[in-house]
Order: C-alpha cells, then sequence, then structure tokens
C-alpha cells in the first residue's frame, strides 16, 4: 500500500525561510552596534533619551542603505538617502496629528516614492526612507521645533558614515580589487568546468561578477587617468578578461566534442593571475602553457598571454582603459535621463500609484478606526511593497512571519529590562543582528529590524511591552492592505513577464549572431563584438533576475517561470555557441556560408516573434540543414533544442 503524500507548504512560498549560505559580515556588524548604541549613550548622558533615539532611527537607515563595496559608492549609498529622509520626516512632522491632510500628504509623498525608486539602487533606497520617515514623522510626535527632527535623523546618518569611511585611507581601492580578482577566480573555474554539464552554472557565476566587478570600477568615470590610476588598472586587467571570456565557450565545445578537457595549466595560470591583481603586484613572469594545437585552444592560448601581459604589467595601458557600454554618462546627463524616464515611464507611474493607493487606504483606515500608533501599518506597506525586494506576494507572507519572530524576540526584551541605561548594551546586541541577518534573507531581516524600531519606539513614547501586541495587528493589517490593494487589484503583479523579456533577449542573439559573422570590417572588429557580447549577456543577466522574482510568485505565474526557465538556459547556450563559432574563425577555421548564417538567425527571429504572441511554449520543428563539421554545426544543434522546448 503506497504511503499517503505528505502535505507541505510550496516552494515559492518557503524559499524565503530558508537561510542564504552567506557569511557574516563582521565589519558592517560593528559598525551597526556601534552607530545605533553609541548614540542612545549619549542621549542618557546628556538626560536627552528622545534625541538619542531619532539620531540611532537615523544611523538605523543608514546601516539598511549601506549595501555598496566601494568606499566612493558608500558615500552617495547613505548620504544620498538621508537627505531624502530628512525631507520625509520633515513632511511627516509638519502633517502630524492633521487628520486627512496627513492622510493627502502621505498618498502624495507614496506616489513620488514610489516613481523615484524605479530609477536606480541609490533612488530606490532614498524613494523608500523618503516615504518611512514621512510616515514615522506624521505617526510618532518629534521634538520641536519641525527642523530637530530632521537634523537628528541626519546626524545618525553621518555616525555611520564616519564609521564606513574610518578604512578608506588604509583599505582604499581594496574592494575593486577584490572584485577583479574574484571574477579571475571564477573564470579559472569556467576553464575548469569546460566540457562537463557544471559548465552552465559557472558561465552564471562569472556573469553574475562580472557585473559587479564593473559597476565597482565605473562607479565614476575612469577618464581622468592621471587622477585615479588605480582604476585605470583594475579596468585594463578587467578588460583583458572578455578575450578569454569569449575563448571559453569554444574551449567548452570543443572539450564537449572530443572529450578532452582543458589542461590544467590553463585554470592554474588564471588563478595566478587572480593573485597578482588582489596582491597589485607587477611583473611576475609569463605563465608556462601547453602547446595550442586546434583552434579553439589558440583562442584560450593567446587570450591568457594577453591577460597575462596586461596584470603584470607596470603601466595602466590607457588604450586599454575605454568602456564605452559600462562608464556612465556625466552627473547632469544622468540625473536628467533619470528624471525623464521616471515622468515619462508608464511601469514607474503604475508602481507608484499602486504604492500611493496602498499608503493612502492604510492611513485613511488608521484616522477611522482607533488604532494605537498607526504608522506601523504604513510601514508595513511600504517593506511589503518595495520594487526590488521580489515578489509582493511572498514578501507580505514573509514579513508576517518575520514581524512575528522579531516581536518574539522584543517582548522579554521590552518586558525585562528597566528604560535606561541598560538599553544600550541591549541595542548593541539587536543592531549587531541586522547586518547579519539581512545576508540571510527578507524574512530574517523583518526579524532583525523589528526589535531594533520598538526599543527606539518605547524611548519616543514610552509604552513598554504594550506596543507588542498592537505591532502584530498592525502588521498583519498592512500586510492584508499591500495583498489586496497592491497585488490581487494589479493583473500586472501576477502575471510575469518573463516570456517578453525572453523573446527580447532571443531577437537580441539573432542580432549578435548577424553581427558576428557580418561581412567587411564590422564583423572582424573584436571591440565591436565585445561590446555587443557583454550587452547581451548583461541582458540576460536581468532576464535571470526577473525569473527568480517569477519563480517566488504563487501559480499561475510561478508555474510558468518555471516551465519556461529551460528555454531561458538555451538561448544563453546559444550566445555561448555563436561566441564559440566565431572565436574558430578567427583563429583558422573556414567561415561559414552567408546563407548558413542567414537560416540561423531566420530560425532565432521566428522564435522571438513567437515568444511574443503565445503565452505558452510551443515545440516547433526545425530542419536546420548544413555542414555537420563546420563552425556552426554546435549553433545549429543548440537552436534545435531550443525550439524543441514545449509547453508541459
Amino acid at each position: 500500500m503506497a504511503k499517503p503524500a505528505r502535505l507541505s507548504p510550496p516552494t515559492w512560498l518557503t524559499a524565503g525561510l530558508r537561510p542564504q549560505p552567506t557569511p557574516v559580515p563582521w565589519p558592517a556588524v560593528v559598525r551597526a552596534s556601534v552607530a545605533l548604541a553609541a548614540p542612545l549613550a549619549v542621549g542618557f548622558a546628556t538626560d536627552r533619551p528622545a534625541y538619542g533615539a531619532l539620531v540611532s532611527m537615523g544611523a538605523l537607515s543608514g546601516v539598511i542603505g549601506d549595501t555598496a563595496d566601494a568606499y566612493r559608492m558608500r558615500i552617495l549609498n547613505i548620504a544620498v538617502p538621508q537627505l531624502f529622509g530628512a525631507l520625509g520626516v520633515t513632511l511627516g512632522t509638519l502633517v502630524f496629528g492633521e487628520g486627512w491632510v496627513a492622510v493627502a500628504v502621505l498618498t502624495l509623498v507614496a506616489l513620488v516614492s514610489g516613481m523615484i525608486s524605479s530609477i536606480g539602487a541609490v533612488a530606490s533606497v532614498s524613494g523608500l526612507l523618503l516615504l518611512l520617515n514621512a510616515v514615522v514623522g506624521a505617526g510618532l510626535p518629534m521634538p520641536q521645533p519641525w527642523w530637530k527632527a530632521p537634523v537628528l535623523l541626519g546626524l545618525g546618518g553621518v555616525v555611520v558614515l564616519v564609521l564606513t569611511l574610518l578604512g578608506w585611507p588604509l583599505r582604499g581601492g581594496q574592494p575593486e580589487r577584490a572584485a577583479v580578482a574574484g571574477t579571475y577566480r571564477a573564470v579559472a573555474e569556467l576553464f575548469e568546468a569546460a566540457g562537463t554539464d557544471t559548465y552552465d552554472e559557472r558561465r552564471q557565476a562569472v556573469t553574475a561578477s562580472l557585473n559587479q566587478s564593473y559597476d565597482l570600477v565605473l562607479a565614476r568615470r575612469a577618464r581622468q587617468h592621471g587622477r585615479a590610476p588605480t582604476l585605470v588598472r583594475l579596468l585594463s586587467q578587467l578588460n583583458a578578461l572578455i578575450p578569454l571570456l569569449e575563448a571559453a565557450p569554444a574551449a567548452h565545445f570543443a572539450a564537449r566534442r572530443f572529450h578532452r578537457p582543458l589542461p590544467p595549466q590553463i585554470p592554474a595560470a588564471v588563478r595566478a593571475l587572480a593573485h597578482t591583481v588582489e596582491t597589485d603586484r607587477t611583473g611576475e613572469p609569463a605563465p608556462e602553457l601547453p602547446e595550442a594545437r586546434r583552434p579553439s585552444e589558440k583562442a584560450v592560448d593567446e587570450a591568457l598571454r594577453h591577460a597575462a601581459e596586461i596584470v603584470n604589467g607596470t603601466e595602466s595601458r590607457p588604450y586599454n582603459v575605454d568602456d564605452r557600454l559600462g562608464r556612465p554618462a556625466a552627473l547632469r546627463v544622468r540625473v536628467h535621463r533619470a528624471t525623464r524616464g521616471a515622468l515619462l515611464s508608464g511601469a514607474a507611474w503604475r508602481y507608484g500609484l499602486r504604492l500611493a493607493l496602498c499608503i493612502g487606504l492604510a492611513q485613511a483606515l488608521v484616522s477611522l478606526i482607533p488604532v494605537p500608533r498607526s504608522y506601523w501599518v504604513a510601514l508595513t506597506v511600504t517593506f511589503v511593497l518595495k520594487p526590488d525586494f521580489g515578489s509582493v506576494f511572498s514578501r507580505a507572507v514573509l514579513r508576517a512571519l518575520g514581524t512575528a519572530g522579531g516581536l518574539l524576540l522584543a517582548a522579554p526584551v521590552l518586558a525585562a529590562v528597566p528604560r535606561g541605561w541598560w538599553d544600550v548594551p541591549v541595542m548593541m546586541v539587536l543592531a549587531a543582528l541586522i547586518p547579519a541577518f539581512s545576508a540571510k534573507g527578507y524574512a530574517f531581516q523583518t526579524a532583525a529590524i523589528t526589535p531594533v524600531i520598538l526599543l527606539l519606539s518605547d524611548l519616543l513614547n514610552h509604552q513598554s511591552f504594550h506596543l507588542v501586541l498592537p505591532r502584530l495587528y498592525d502588521s498583519l493589517i498592512g500586510c492584508a492592505i499591500a495583498l489586496v490593494a497592491g497585488y490581487l487589484l494589479w493583473p500586472e503583479s501576477w502575471h510575469t513577464r518573463v516570456a517578453d523579456r525572453l523573446a527580447d533577449a532571443v531577437a537580441d542573439t539573432a542580432g549578435y549572431l548577424a553581427l558576428a559573422f557580418a561581412p567587411g570590417a564590422t564583423g572582424a572588429d573584436p571591440a565591436v563584438r565585445h561590446r555587443a557580447r557583454r550587452k547581451l549577456y548583461r541582458d540576460m543577466s536581468s532576464v535571470r533576475s526577473e525569473f527568480q522574482r517569477a519563480l517566488t510568485e504563487p501559480p499561475p505565474a510561478g508555474d510558468l517561470a518555471a516551465a519556461w526557465w529551460p528555454l531561458a538556459i538555451a538561448v544563453e547556450r546559444i550566445v555561448d555557441a555563436t561566441t564559440a563559432a566565431r572565436i574558430r574563425v578567427d583563429h583558422g577555421a573556414p567561415p561559414p556560408e552567408p546563407a548558413e548564417v542567414a537560416a540561423v538567425e531566420l530560425q532565432l527571429r521566428d522564435m522571438a516573434d513567437g515568444l511574443r504572441s503565445s503565452d505558452v511554449l510551443v515545440e516547433v520543428r526545425v530542419d536546420l540543414g548544413g555542414d555537420e563539421d563546420g563552425v556552426l554545426s554546435a549553433l545549429r544543434q543548440e537552436v534545435r533544442a531550443a525550439r524543441a522546448i514545449a509547453s508541459p
């Protein structure tokens, strides 16, 4: 007799409850502990505990926003959101106790917050703090006159910024060097996986690492070569990886075809270059590599020797640091572009209106129904509807569970710890949990932040243990509002856009194929191909993120994303096969006939059109003839595999 199947929650719901296997960021743990506890100590010493609580609340915002690695990026990541937070608490303080005027103002602030959150990472945190502090200012009594609260909150941000930048004189440039060295190590693992089933996974890791490294190194424009020699050298070393990444697919397909992995000297040489990058040394000897015979082996040999020359060289090679794809534009241009994009983007308006509707409902509800310290309802809505945190539905559930866990932690603290100096060591412990838990997942971050906010709120309104149960009720109300008004009423929330994103990626892949084998100088120019390929892989990384977000949605969106996931993998393999074919031609293999290239391109464009016009995957049998020993044989095989993927 068969055993009955065990009832278990679905994967899309439990995924956020599994802690991520990330190391504890000990420097961030120490900074958070000092930044939140020190203001409380000063507040008690000067008999101004409410002032100390506000400074700690500002420090909490700085701790949450300190997500960058490079020191020069941390200034923007912490300082700019603090300015928006100061504006938010000012607006909230001015409408405190004003009833429906406060509802209208917070609804308008939510609209603006939602729209600017779509611009980028710093704007997202800025929009979050703008709304959060406005809600807190409108819900909690602040010191008078009106300017004290924003000054105290801003002072907390300054404390975090100063603590963050203490290591800059000693470790300036180290995060960037570590990131570039990490990318070299990821490439070494990629070469080790050539010809094996783990190659795709390693390639994805390389793409993510390369994106992170370019974002760090190119966070500011590197055109002032004399003023930023370290960044110029790192960018030169990073660009030297591009030929290696182009040679990797050729090595992978050759290893799979001939059942012969790459010699171990290849990944060992790349790891040696990673160590040289990390230690910032020069003058190392050239790597000893085995003799290269096949086109793929020649491509790897040539690319590796080029990378060694750049990494071990003493000059920054200014001619090698141009990156027109990744280098940011001037600040004035970026501000104009971001403002125009936010005002004219339909997605930004939809998200802003959705957030404004939910905040308006939350504030109207607590205005009509007496809810003690009602600001927590709107705070919950804001966190749940944060656009780049993942699925709204899953976040609402995880927020409720995380808040419940945080309340269980806060209850004995508020009940047993007397208000006063004992709050300082307690805050040191609770604050240290925030960066440690934030790296584990959203529910864990919520569980860590909840007791900190409750302790700071207690210093402002003196409700002690009586805060616990109302906060749980408020969180459940906020989650319900977010689910109904921010999720169920918006069909785009529970329908995924993965088909459209995949269609764009397939069309771009067809364009990349045409470019790679275009006649004349365009097809032979490696710089043009490098930029096109890197843009394509960055776009595919965004598609992957879209899939990861969709997979956490409940059915039907989550099921649809899971069904289409194999096609996303197939598209990445098509890009690899195209690159491998081009590399083989560059190193002596006969080029394909134009008609053969056109036939594959036609199949890709036809597949892109089919993805845009269908909500399900439909199997298509294709007859792609050609020389089975030619350079496009592997590409044709990958295209056939992609077109043969059918809906369950």
